[in-house]
């Protein structure tokens, strides 16, 4: 299933022989030079990051089209993403979340509205730092930036209560540049259920919803079920004519009865369309020991503030906070999304994992050793410890997710 991974180099030869070759296991390598070679290969390869919340972040930062508060294009004191840090990584295409609140959907028109706006403020930033960010519309797009030294800002829309009820609204966010549309988010909307929610409206896709699928097909737009009911995920597999994603979800297994997790079934079905899953690293989302552990640790220092006079703005209680949470800690470890990874191909191979962090969507819950978007190559590393190939590697961080990206621009160009 999975091999070593070995790295080959040409050793000098005589003209009369050939290249005679050196292997290296990196299996066999410190827990140092493997971290090392885990950064080479972050930052000499594309990789692409499923579902990044920055321009929701930027929002609530205050980067408007007048004006700037947050700028991502220096390294920022708070947040998982900068523009810095991304380098370090070796991100180059983080997907940026168009993300529009399930309380949008009660007021017609707030959600395109939002959408359109969370869209005109990601390209401002590309515009506003053209030698850092570039917009991305294609796979194309994504290795020509990575060429220029660029960071990609290709967009995702999560949640497609931004389409209202107007299924034209589908060919206008393609054309404003929105290359997935995540079906639902927190509750039900006009397309179908979602996972949190327990109500069941349509039973999984509405019939709007699967015009909406079959438009999302025409268009050139991926189909993303991340969030979306199992019901509503079997009804979209059943009426796509392409791969889907899902761009931030992890593996049921590890979380028992959370269905915003893909059971077994689901990872199978997905595979056999072709499609790709993109590994979440929330705490609650890679581990079910996260909540309990994490709630244990809050209900202390509320008590601790309680009992000495504090506020969490109070640099005694930072300090001590801090201190507590790292002797008690709750999050789960790089190592945990690694089983995630694992759990998939050994499920179903390789070609049908990726990466979809959450990064800036998961608040404070990110495990050790993934805390912001400069250690991707931690879990790099530990994937080369378990015995992953580099061409493993180059699958899981943007191959996979090309693969499904280009069969969906060729559908859409067939339709044409």
């Amino acid at each position: 299933m999975k091999k070593l991974i070995y790295f080959t180099a040409l050793a000098a030869a005589s003209v009369a022989c050939a290249p005679a070759e050196q292997t290296v296991d990196y299996t066999q390598m410190s827990d140092e030079e493997r971290l090392k070679a885990a950064t080479e290969i972050a930052q000499s390869n594309i990789m692409v990051d499923g579902h990044v919340d920055l321009p929701y972040r930027m929002k609530v930062g205050g980067f408007t089209l007048q004006r700037e508060v947050l700028d991502v294009s220096v390294r920022t004191p708070d947040g998982n993403f900068d523009f810095p840090r991304s380098k370090e990584g070796g991100l180059d295409a983080p997907f940026m979340s168009i993300y529009i609140p399930a309380g949008n959907q009660k007021n017609p028109g707030a959600s395109k509205a939002l959408a359109d706006s969370l869209i005109s403020m990601t390209e401002r930033l590309a515009t506003t730092f053209p030698d850092k960010f570039a917009m991305a519309y294609s796979p194309a797009d994504i290795e020509a930036n990575f060429a220029k030294g660029l960071i990609s800002l290709p967009m995702g829309m999560e949640n497609g209560a931004g389409i209202e009820d107007d299924l034209a609204n589908v060919k206008y966010f393609q054309q404003r540049g929105i290359r997935y549309i995540t079906l639902t988010h927190g509750t039900d909307n006009l397309i179908g259920d979602a996972s949190y929610d327990t109500t069941g409206t349509h039973g999984g896709l509405s019939e709007f919803g699967e015009k909406v699928v079959a438009e999302m097909n025409r268009v050139g737009i991926m189909v993303d079920l991340s969030h979306v009911s199992d019901n509503t995920f079997r009804d979209a597999l059943a009426i796509t004519k392409v791969p889907v994603i899902a761009s931030h979800s992890s593996v049921r297994k590890f979380t028992p009865g959370f269905e915003r997790n893909m059971s077994d079934e689901l990872i199978q079905a997905m595979a056999k369309n072709g499609g790709v899953m993109m590994i979440n690293f929330g705490g609650s989302f890679i581990d079910s020991a996260y909540a309990a552990g994490s709630s244990k640790v809050r209900e202390h220092l509320v008590n601790y503030m309680a009992e000495n006079g504090l506020s969490r703005g109070d640099s005694a209680f930072k300090a001590y906070a801090s201190e507590y949470t790292a002797a008690n800690n709750p999050f789960p470890t790089v190592q945990r999304v690694a089983d995630h990874i694992d759990h998939v191909v050994a499920l179903v191979g390789v070609d049908y994992v990726g990466l979809g962090s959450d990064f800036d969507g998961v608040g404070d819950s990110l495990p050790t050793g993934l805390k912001d978007v400069s250690m991707y190559p931690n879990l790099i590393a530990e994937l080369l410890k378990r015995g992953y190939s580099k061409e493993d590697i180059e699958k899981i961080c943007y191959k996979n997710v090309f693969r499904v990206w280009k069969a969906v621009e060729d559908y859409a160009a067939a339709q044409s």
